[in-house]
């Protein structure tokens, strides 16, 4: 069989004819591996570009860059090959059928790179493209072969022969695997896996051309001699051949490695700017976080500070007024506590709508502060519009409202400061106007009130009075106690005093308990004021007894907040057995509205102090819940009638009547009764006719400290036995008010009456 003009499938001659020796140059042949090697390894970086490019026309360019370097590579090896050939004869080479060659293997290598263009090729894509190359380099190469002419004849072993095509098509199947495989991943590991690639690569189309080579036999006619080869310069042109075309396939690798980093840029500037679109929206979010409620989408105080920072800087240069309005919801609480939480928000959400609604939507801004408090700030031309808009708030906020399948009514108290009448900074205005919003709720709340210069003066006196009581508690330095007799009608004896604190304060003189008691339990200090007044009284009963006063009790009166400390039990004991007290002579007194406030915590802690041997009296009786099924359940010994249904007596016949009926029901639950603010002797008669047990009042004496308590005891009781016989001799000038003063139109005030809730 011949094919242009080569020997296939063709016994040798077997006389006649002489095989010629022929050799191969071992530098040539190692270049030669080293193009095979290096077009491989540009081969699978154009397969990886190709795989990483995002354009089809860059896909397009790669695959014909690659297509190029893998058929010039091994067209070169090829080349480079023949070169290194060495045979006793003058060989020369057809020009126009080595360029055809060159056309074969560009046309396999570009049906290698279409091939690794696919995303994802099969393995059977895989092995019928790998024989198609391997046939189409194979053919490059037996073409190559046709191109070489001389005497002799060539002729091909058929085993070798197709033992180099089937070497073909499996380094051309290995090729295209390893370049799919390797066509994603990074880093060095990566790297190290082309590198090997290339070299097996490498070996694998060398070991093809030279199984070719190893197939064939020249001949030439036995007797014959061959012309020699001419002094031709075969390594340098081999060597030249092989720095030309590793330029090209470095140029081409260069190319494909400055291609990635420029990609690796762009993925690089693609990614930094989705993070910087997720930062921003990021940024968004959190300033929405940041400046915004979540539950009712208003404004938080931190958007309202910047927003009225702005607004007080543009009216401050260009003139105008400004409102601030605090608005509080009255009683919420009530509502988290007996509907829950969720239905507190829900009832945010709609009262947030009712003052977005009564507001000018583009002109106002509305802020919630947290839990229940809502701030808005208005642009306006009079004092006047500022109270407009409240009035039409408050009126919207008294729509009935649908929440948890009830139907209420909220109400709103606020308070209101204006710029620049009553500051020009944005502290300023907001401190003023809750100021405001704190008289408002004073003054019963449902209503609004404007900030005025004295309101921040007592805040101030407040705040005053505050650090100097907590000094004087901590240093007990002012702090007193005053006792206030209360007389027994049936033994005719002043048998209880109620311990009453003063505060001697170096600038504002005696203090009454009406100025620091509500200072006291709005900043945490009640507890540790009862407790001195608690140790102070069981001191001075200890003291009274040691001069012979070994029946008087003591009366003491408890914070309503108080009674909410488990720890007060313990407290009482403490003190009762630090003075050497028996507790039957310590009385608490506590007034029937904070008996009512938690009356089941209320109605344990007070069994235990029953259980002490301590008496309990319910203090102000009558102005509160005055429950009979709540009183029945308390362990109380004593009722002590407020002053307020005694005022009047004897002239108002409807007090007159609600005092004889307080005291029947009282003897009826067999508790003792004290009338309180008793001051003229008519009341006095009354309640004796009444059947009271106690009185107390300044018909008897004012208040006094320990030091003039002893005389007043005395006086009052001698009194009492010098004018034993009728009891009308009494009304006839026998009790006389000590040390009365005759401005008073009622008593000192008393630790039991001045006890004042905290408004907020």
């Amino acid at each position: 069989m011949e094919w242009l003009g080569l020997q296939f499938v063709t016994e040798l001659p077997q006389s006649g004819q002489v095989i010629l020796d022929c050799t191969h140059n071992p530098l040539l042949v190692l270049v030669a591996y080293l193009v095979a090697c290096a077009a491989s390894f540009a081969t699978l970086d154009m397969a990886e570009r190709v795989g990483h490019a995002e354009d089809p026309g860059s896909q397009r360019v790669w695959r014909w860059i690659g297509a190029t370097c893998l058929a010039g590579g091994i067209w070169a090896m090829h080349f480079i090959a023949m070169l290194a050939f060495q045979a006793p004869l003058e060989i020369h080479y057809e020009l126009a059928t080595t360029l055809f060659s060159l056309v074969i293997a560009l046309l396999a290598s570009w049906l290698a790179m279409h091939t690794l263009s696919v995303p994802q090729p099969s393995l059977m894509q895989y092995l019928k493209t790998a024989i198609v190359i391997g046939l189409g380099i194979a053919g490059m190469h037996y073409v190559g072969m046709a191109a070489m002419h001389s005497v002799a004849t060539a002729y091909y072993q058929p085993l070798l022969f197709c033992l180099s095509i089937v070497i073909a098509i499996g380094a051309s199947f290995a090729a295209l695997w390893v370049a799919g495989y390797l066509r994603e991943g990074s880093g060095r590991f990566h790297q190290l896996l082309k590198y090997t690639a290339a070299v097996i690569l490498g070996a694998g189309i060398i070991s093809m051309h030279f199984t070719g080579m190893a197939a064939l036999h020249l001949v030439v006619p036995e007797g014959a001699v061959p012309p020699l080869s001419g002094e031709t310069n075969y390594l340098q042109l081999g060597l030249t051949v092989a720095l030309i075309i590793l330029l090209i396939l470095g140029s081409a690798i260069s190319a494909a490695l400055a291609d990635k980093k420029l990609q690796n840029k762009e993925q690089d500037l693609r990614r930094v700017n989705a993070l910087l679109g997720q930062l921003d929206q990021a940024r968004m979010s959190l300033q929405q976080v940041a400046n915004y409620d979540a539950l009712t989408n208003l404004i938080n105080r931190r958007g309202f500070n910047q927003i009225f920072a702005e607004k007080l800087s543009q009216k401050t240069s260009e003139g105008g007024m400004l409102a601030v309005m605090f608005l509080d919801i009255d009683h919420f609480k009530r509502i988290n506590d007996s509907l829950g939480h969720d239905a507190g928000d829900a009832l945010l959400k709609v009262i947030a709508n009712h003052i977005k609604g009564s507001v000018r939507s583009h002109e106002d801004v509305v802020a919630r502060f947290g839990g229940d408090e809502f701030c808005i700030l208005i642009s306006l031309r009079e004092r006047e519009e500022a109270r407009n808009m409240a009035q039409r708030i408050m009126l919207k906020m008294k729509e009935p409202i649908e929440l948890a399948g009830r139907r209420m009514v909220m109400t709103t108290s606020i308070g209101i400061s204006l710029f620049p009448d009553d500051g020009t900074t944005c502290e300023e205005l907001l401190k003023h106007a809750d100021l405001a919003l704190y008289q408002s709720k004073g003054a019963g709340r449902n209503g609004l009130h404007f900030f005025s210069a004295n309101m921040k003066t007592r805040a101030s006196l407040e705040l005053q009075l505050e650090e100097e009581l907590r000094q004087a508690l901590r240093e007990e330095n002012g702090l007193t106690l005053y006792y206030q007799p209360i007389f027994e009608l049936k033994t005719g004896r002043v048998t209880k005093l109620e311990a009453l604190i003063r505060w001697q304060h170096p600038v504002h003189g005696l203090l009454a308990p009406d100025r620091f008691i509500a200072i006291a339990e709005t900043n945490g200090l009640i507890a540790e004021l009862d407790n001195w007044v608690l140790r102070r009284a069981c001191t001075d009963l200890g003291e009274l007894t040691r001069h012979g006063c070994n029946d008087l009790k003591i009366a003491w009166n408890c914070s309503p907040l108080n009674l909410a400390r488990e720890e007060l039990a313990d407290e009482i004991e403490s003190a009762l057995r630090s003075a050497g007290v028996a507790p039957e002579r310590l009385e608490l007194e506590v007034t029937e509205n904070a008996l009512m406030g938690n009356i089941a915590n209320t109605l344990v802690l007070l069994r235990q102090i029953r259980a002490l041997g301590v008496s309990l009296s319910i203090d102000d009786f009558g102005t509160g819940y005055s429950s009979l099924a709540y009183l029945k359940r308390l362990p109380l010994n004593t009722l002590k009638i407020d002053r307020s249904f005694i005022l009047d007596i004897p002239t108002a016949t409807a007090d007159m009547e609600i005092v004889q009926a307080i005291i029947v029901m009282a003897h009826t639950l067999h508790l003792q009764v004290v009338t309180e603010g008793v001051e003229s002797l008519e009341q006095y008669e009354f309640l004796e006719r009444s059947g009271c047990d106690f009185i107390q009042g300044y018909l008897l004496s004012r208040p006094v400290p320990l030091d003039e308590l002893r005389p007043v005891l005395e006086e009052i009781n001698q009194r009492k036995h010098s004018h034993a016989v009728n009891p009308l001799s009494l009304a006839r000038g026998t009790f006389v008010p000590v040390s009365l003063d005759p401005s008073a139109k009622s008593p000192a005030p008393h630790a039991g009456a001045s006890i004042v809730r905290p408004i907020r």
